[in-house]
């Protein structure tokens, strides 16, 4: 981990923001008080959001005679059908991902060049040629692609039932965050149930518990991880189908959805068989500064949890975070970077802003990720299927992008099997931070209490707005110029 600092002293001057290696751009980071200052790609993403946006015909009643207002109306919305049916010829046609090329810039597709080790999802494969030959190398650029094509791969779909009370049934262009977010819960399952070495099977049949975990991401609310569940639980964070999410709401909405799912299951039987535990600053983030992992939180999680039955149980540890205003803070990288290196990551939510990506693996300065941003027809798969076709859930094309030209909203994943392994997760953690030249992703402790008020830089409001006295909204006035270079904290 020391390494990454050091290699990356250069960034604290300068941060670079690459258009030509974005991902393809959809929409998915939620628009918040850090996005005063829209960027070219954020415009063109809000525009496609609203174009490529479901809508229905508008129903006339036949039981009056219609009024000039009626017939201008009818005129108007058959005018704006027209239009509408030829959106969707386009997204059924598979072209929204050409066109959103077209207009922010196709992103970077294969290896790089560099013969530096990738580090994918807590393993490491060793590519340099200088000291192992190269058929090592070539073995482990070969092993690490099939580690990429194995991770599970949630996009777009269409063809879906209507979600709630609403009469839409694909989430092309606003669901990004959501898919991102199921493929880092999928494999929290995965480890969980199949181990971190388990690789995609070349033949049929497949595993059970794979076949099982992918049957749960289906699209309906029958499934209890369908994007159907996650905007009813999502609700109260602002989720609704059809419109944007942040990372932060995203991680509270799963935090909802694995309560409401534990409850309505005995123990044997849950789909989610691990705690979820959301990872905020000081007084649940109403005062900024560093998440804070709290060893008491995470045993307070799993003993409820397990219905006070056990000590402690599989948690998921989810820590949001925005690490900047309009770009990261050179600061963070060395340890974004870093974290890649903990056994128990599950990757990075994240991406270009409007477009969310799960981000899963690095090398050097460069990130590997997942791309939801196709439109696929909906799969139902049967949890007894062990023949079912499961490509349309994986990814043979490597993406990378700058590391430093992500969004600084985030959010960063951690599975922890057993307390010895949460245990090393916080060691690696506190390290980590120790040697974060004063700028921590995240610290441990095992109260809140202990990190009170630790970091009392610039801080952005969720809900925009500014405190007087504190630190909610942005930075306090009394305080500007003697905190204007400290680190910049969203308030989560």
């Amino acid at each position: 981990m020391k390494g990454f600092h050091e290699r990356n002293d250069s960034l604290k001057c300068s941060s670079k923001t690459s258009i030509d290696s974005s991902p393809t751009s959809g929409t998915g980071s939620e628009p918040g008080p850090i996005d005063s200052k829209f960027s070219k790609a954020s415009l063109w993403s809000n525009f496609f959001a609203s174009a490529f946006s479901v809508f229905d015909p508008i129903s006339e009643s036949s039981t009056s005679s219609p009024s000039i207002a009626d017939c201008e109306k009818k005129a108007s919305s058959s005018k704006t059908n027209g239009w509408t049916a030829a959106v969707k010829r386009v997204v059924s046609g598979g072209s929204m991902r050409r066109i959103h090329e077209r207009v922010m810039g196709p992103s970077k597709i294969g290896m790089s060049s560099s013969t530096s080790d990738i580090w994918l999802l807590g393993l490491c494969y060793k590519i340099s040629q200088e000291s192992s030959g190269d058929v090592d190398a070539t073995n482990g650029l070969a092993a690490f692609k099939h580690d990429f094509s194995s991770r599970i791969l949630m996009t777009y779909r269409k063809g879906f039932d209507a979600i709630g009370d609403t009469k839409i049934t694909s989430d092309a262009s606003w669901g990004c965050m959501l898919r991102s977010s199921q493929m880092l819960v999928a494999q929290a399952l995965l480890f969980h149930r199949l181990g971190r070495s388990w690789r995609k099977p070349l033949q049929k049949p497949v595993d059970q518990a794979y076949i099982e975990i992918l049957h749960q991401f289906g699209d309906s609310e029958a499934l209890a991880f369908s994007i159907h569940n996650l905007v009813e639980a999502g609700k109260t964070y602002g989720l609704a189908a059809g419109s944007w999410v942040g990372p932060y709401a995203m991680c509270r909405s799963w935090e909802s959805l694995a309560r409401s799912k534990s409850e309505e299951n005995d123990l044997e039987r849950r789909v989610l068989p691990m705690a979820v535990y959301v990872v905020s600053g000081d007084e649940d983030g109403e005062r900024g500064g560093a998440p804070v992992v709290c060893t008491e939180d995470a045993s307070r999680h799993c003993f409820e949890f397990s219905r006070h039955q056990a000590d402690w149980t599989p948690i998921l540890l989810l820590v949001p975070l925005v690490l900047g205003l309009d770009k990261v803070n050179p600061r963070y990288i060395p340890s974004l970077q870093a974290t890649f290196t903990f056994p128990q990551c599950l990757g990075i939510l994240g991406g270009k802003p409007g477009a969310s990506t799960y981000i899963v693996g690095v090398q050097e300065e460069n990130v590997f990720y997942l791309d939801p941003h196709d439109v696929q027809p909906v799969v139902n798969l049967s949890p007894d299927n062990l023949e079912a076709d499961t490509s349309s859930y994986h990814c043979d094309t490597i993406r990378h992008i700058p590391l430093d030209s992500i969004d600084p909203s985030l959010a960063i994943g951690f599975f922890c099997r057993d307390k010895d392994d949460f245990d090393d997760f916080c060691s690696r953690a506190s390290k980590l931070a120790e040697e974060s030249n004063g700028a921590p992703l995240f610290t441990v402790g095992q109260t809140h209490s202990a990190f009170k008020r630790i970091h009392r830089g610039d801080t952005m409001a969720d809900a925009g707005e500014v405190g007087a006295d504190d630190y909610i909204g942005g930075v306090g006035t009394g305080d500007m110029d003697e905190n204007s270079n400290e680190d910049e904290w969203q308030i989560l």
